[in-house]
């Protein structure tokens, strides 16, 4: 046998080994290890914003509260907060400022109660999602900032998905009921018109649940949002319902953060409108936070997005 031979069996018998080596990741397995070791991943936790600082403060308070053990469980690098409009920082901005310092994923956490035209439509296209020209016009025209991240979006599920909001109103509206007896309840919330059918769905279902654990017999509902033009009417009306079967009404605000243009206007004023409110009407400016269940869903549905 020649050298030339030999020399070529050797590469031959080279090549068929480094195959073989099952043992041995590729270069491919490779760097997709590293590029898994390597995320960086950030939560933004997104809110629709407010002119009230007190309401900022509160959609402040839930990021700060998830971090330590979204931080602490090595997956999350960093928890900020961001509001889509109003006062910033901004989605853009926050997003921004993820991709100059180097993030690879960003896990957003809108906290909004149910399906709206912000959730289906605005978010997803400030965040490059979606690209729809009518829907981007609108943005602009309102000034809100649209940015393209280079790093990977994924956006939760809305408030509705867990079972919180109702425990949460029946919590509430036990902490002031006073004869529960002789009481309905008067849910009042923001409201969509082009989604009107999934607010509808969301009330309904807190009512249900209402009854049940609370024993509360009649319900009624109003809005408070623009698709009323923010008027105290609905929910003078709404009460007014309740007090021709009932001897009070407790008015609960479904509502994510306390507002003063909201609690402390539109609600309070449709409750100062009913005669004689002072006696037949219950009613605390609250609302949905803070609440220390829903911080922690806020840690869970982060690990759950990451595990998935």
């Amino acid at each position: 046998m020649s050298k030339v031979t030999l020399a070529i069996l050797a590469i031959v018998l080279s090549l068929l080994l480094v195959s073989c080596g099952g043992d041995k990741p590729t270069s491919s397995t490779q760097n997709q290890e590293t590029l898994t070791s390597n995320a960086k991943i950030g939560v933004l936790v997104v809110s629709h914003g407010s002119h009230s600082k007190q309401w900022r403060k509160t959609l402040l308070d839930v990021g700060e509260s998830a971090k330590p053990a979204l931080v602490k469980g090595g997956k999350v690098a960093d928890v900020r907060t961001a509001y889509m409009e109003y006062e910033g920082p901004s989605i853009a901005d926050q997003l921004r400022a993820f991709d100059e310092e180097g993030y690879s994923e960003v896990i957003i956490v809108p906290m909004f109660l149910t399906v709206s035209s912000h959730t289906a439509d605005d978010i997803q296209n400030i965040v490059g999602i979606q690209s729809n020209p009518e829907v981007l016009a609108t943005l602009k025209e309102e000034e809100i900032q649209v940015y393209s991240p280079k790093a990977k979006v994924r956006i939760t599920p809305l408030l509705d998905f867990p079972g919180y909001l109702k425990k949460n109103v029946t919590r509430r509206y036990k902490a002031i009921s006073k004869n529960p007896g002789n009481e309905g309840v008067v849910l009042v919330a923001y409201g969509s018109e082009p989604y009107n059918q999934q607010w509808v769905e969301l009330i309904n279902d807190i009512g249900k649940y209402l009854k049940i654990n609370a024993e509360v017999e009649n319900i009624s509902y109003s809005w408070c949002g623009h698709i009323v033009r923010y008027a105290r009417e609905p929910t003078t009306n709404a009460i007014n319902q309740i007090l021709e079967m009932e001897q009070s009404a407790v008015v609960i605000p479904i509502l994510v953060a306390v507002d003063e243009h909201f609690q402390g206007e539109i609600v309070l004023e449709g409750v100062q409108a009913v005669p004689n409110y002072e006696e037949k009407v219950i009613y605390k400016q609250d609302a949905i936070l803070p609440d220390d269940n829903i911080n922690q869903w806020v840690v869970d549905i982060v690990n759950e997005t990451i595990g998935g």
